[in-house]
C-alpha cells in the first residue's frame, strides 16, 4: 500500500502529465503529419512550440496574480480542465492561425498548472521531509508519462491512419480523466499561502546565476523535444524506432527523476543542476555523431534527465528562499524558462529551415545546454537555510 505522501505525489503529478507531456510534448509526434498534410516549413513548425511557450509566459505571470487572489488549488484545477480543452479544440481546424492560438492557450493554461502544482508539492513534501526528494522527483516524473503515454500509441495510430485532428481531440479526453484524478489529490490538500513577485521579502539576486542557467535550459532543450522526431524520420526511421525512441524519453524522465532526487537536493549550490543540465547536453549531441537507432536510444536514456532540471529549481527554491516566498521564486524561474523556450523554437526552426538541416538545429541545442551548465557551477550555496 503507497503511503499518503507518494499518493498526493502521484495524485499531483497527473497534473503534470496533462501540462506538459500531453499538451506540450505530444506535438513532436504529431508534427511530421501535420507538416506534411499543411506544408509547414521548420520555421512555421516551430512558431507552434514558440505561441506555446510564449502561452507559457504569459501563464506564469498570471499564476502569480491569480494564486494569492483565487488559491494555489482553484488555479491547478482550474488550468487542468482549461488545458484539456484546449487539446480537444486542436482537433477541429486545420487553420494555422486557430492552431497557433490553442497552441498558446495551452501554454497559459498549462504554466498555470505546473507552477500551482510544483506549490502543492512544495509544501506537501515539507510534512513528510524524509520523503520529499521523492514526492518532488515522482511529481516532476508526472511528465515522463505523457511522454510514455504517448510514444506507445500516437505512432502506431498514424501507422492505422488515424488523422492528426483525431489524435489530438484523443489526448484532449484523456487529459480531462487525468484532470479529475488530479484534482481530487489537490482538493485535499490545504491551500498554501503564497507570496506575489512584487513582494519586498525575498531577493532573487542569490539565484542569478541558477536562472542564467536555466534560460540556457530552456533555449536548448525545446530544439529536441520540437524536431527529435522529424530528424529521426528524415532519417528513415520506422514507426516502431520512433515509438521505442519517444517511450525510452518518457520512462527515462520517470525513473532516472529519482536518481537525481537526492543530488539535487543536496549537492553544494547547484551542482546538481548543473550535472543534470551536463548529461541532458550529452544526450542532445549524441545524434549529430550518429542517426543509429541504438545511438538514438542512448540519447532519449540521457537526454530523459531534462526534467530533474526543471525539478532541481523547485528545490533550489526551497533551499534558498523562506517558505512564504516559495511560490514567487518557483513562478520566476517558470517565467525564465518561458522566455527561454519562446525564442528557441524559432532560433532552432530558423537553423534547421538553412542548408545544414535538422542537425544544425540540434547542434545549437546541445551547445546552449553544455553553456548552462558551466553557468549553473558558478552558483554559491546560500547564505542561510532559508
Amino acid at each position: 500500500m503507497l503511503s499518503r505522501a507518494i499518493q498526493t505525489a502521484i495524485g499531483l503529478a497527473l497534473g503534470a502529465t496533462v501540462a506538459l507531456g500531453l499538451a506540450r510534448f505530444a506535438y513532436a509526434l504529431l508534427l511530421p503529419p501535420m507538416q506534411a498534410e499543411l506544408s509547414w516549413t521548420y520555421a512555421l513548425a516551430g512558431g507552434m512550440n514558440t505561441a506555446n511557450a510564449l502561452g507559457y509566459l504569459f501563464g506564469a505571470l498570471l499564476a502569480s496574480i491569480f494564486m494569492p487572489a483565487l488559491g494555489t488549488r482553484q488555479a491547478f484545477m482550474g488550468g487542468l480542465v482549461l488545458t484539456s480543452l484546449a487539446l480537444i479544440g486542436s482537433g477541429f481546424s486545420d487553420n494555422y492561425l486557430w492552431l497557433l492560438v490553442l497552441r498558446c492557450l495551452a501554454g497559459i493554461s498549462g504554466a498555470v498548472v505546473f507552477i500551482a502544482g510544483g506549490v502543492l508539492i512544495a509544501h506537501a513534501a515539507s510534512s513528510y521531509p524524509k520523503q520529499a526528494a521523492t514526492m518532488l522527483s515522482t511529481y516532476y516524473a508526472g511528465a515522463g508519462f505523457g511522454i510514455l503515454l504517448s510514444g506507445i500509441s500516437l505512432p502506431f495510430a498514424l501507422e492505422l491512419q488515424f488523422n492528426w485532428r483525431v489524435l489530438w481531440v484523443a489526448l484532449g479526453f484523456v487529459a480531462l480523466i487525468f484532470a479529475i484524478f488530479s484534482s481530487l489529490a489537490a482538493w485535499h490538500l490545504p491551500d498554501f499561502k503564497t507570496t506575489t513577485l512584487s513582494s519586498h521579502k525575498w531577493s532573487a539576486w542569490q539565484l542569478k546565476f541558477s536562472l542564467l542557467a536555466y534560460a540556457c535550459f530552456a533555449l536548448g532543450y525545446i530544439a529536441y523535444m520540437t524536431f527529435s522526431v522529424a530528424f529521426m524520420k528524415s532519417r528513415g526511421a520506422t514507426t516502431l524506432e520512433i515509438a521505442l525512441f519517444w517511450a525510452m524519453l518518457g520512462l527515462s524522465t520517470m525513473f532516472v527523476a529519482r536518481v537525481w532526487s537526492t543530488p539535487i537536493v543536496v549537492w553544494h549550490g547547484a551542482r546538481g543542476l548543473a550535472a543534470a543540465l551536463a548529461v541532458v547536453a550529452v544526450g542532445a549531441v549524441l545524434p549529430l555523431f550518429s542517426s543509429q537507432f541504438m545511438v538514438m536510444l542512448l540519447s532519449a536514456l540521457c537526454f530523459g534527465s531534462f526534467l530533474s532540471v526543471v525539478s532541481a529549481t523547485t528545490a533550489l527554491a526551497r533551499r534558498y528562499l523562506p517558505s512564504s516566498a516559495w511560490s514567487a521564486g518557483i513562478t520566476l524561474f517558470t517565467i525564465v524558462f518561458a522566455a527561454g523556450q519562446s525564442v528557441g523554437p524559432l532560433i532552432s526552426g530558423w537553423l534547421s529551415d538553412t542548408a545544414g538541416g535538422l542537425q544544425i538545429g540540434l547542434a545549437w541545442s546541445a551547445v546552449v545546454l553544455f553553456l548552462g551548465a558551466l553557468i549553473a557551477l558558478l552558483q554559491p550555496a546560500p547564505t542561510s537555510d532559508g
